[in-house]
């Protein structure tokens, strides 16, 4: 898990999730650690964070969702902050498969991703599509200008 090796490594990690069995999870495999039961489209935690993680989460939301939380990220963000997120490889939507169960999987194309990033004041630092160490995801790494 990510956020036990942010936490391995010596930064203070704040959880987010968005359903009682989600937020549940993390707190059992990191009992202490701060975490919020809200949903990121709402999300205002009234602090700015040095980095923020939206991994496995941030596609399964509508494009129209997606646009909205760049403003949300920023919100968040200190000066010079890390963001990273998963995305899809191109513009579309698609459902999947989780234990039997749909599950939305949405993407705006990487030219938009761009774009959004840049408006909310945002650099691209990296982007690799598939990695292949990364157990093929698309991942995104910006950081907030200073």
């Amino acid at each position: 898990m990510i956020a036990s090796e942010l936490i391995r490594r010596g930064f203070d990690v704040t959880g987010v999730g968005a359903t009682p069995t989600m937020l549940a999870l993390f707190q059992r495999n990191l009992p202490g650690v701060p975490a919020h039961l809200a949903d990121m489209r709402e999300l205002a935690l009234g602090q700015r964070f040095a980095g923020l993680l939206a991994w496995d989460s941030f596609f399964h939301l509508s494009p129209d969702d997606q646009r909205a939380m760049f403003k949300r990220f920023q919100a968040h963000a200190t000066p010079r902050a890390a963001l990273m997120f998963t995305s899809g490889t191109a513009e579309g939507q698609a459902i999947g498969e989780l234990q039997g169960d749909p599950l939305y999987h949405g993407s705006l194309s990487p030219d938009e991703y761009r774009a959004l990033l840049d408006a909310t004041g945002f650099e691209v630092i990296d982007h690799v599509v598939e990695d292949p160490t990364c157990g093929h995801r698309t991942v995104w790494l910006a950081q907030q200008r200073g």
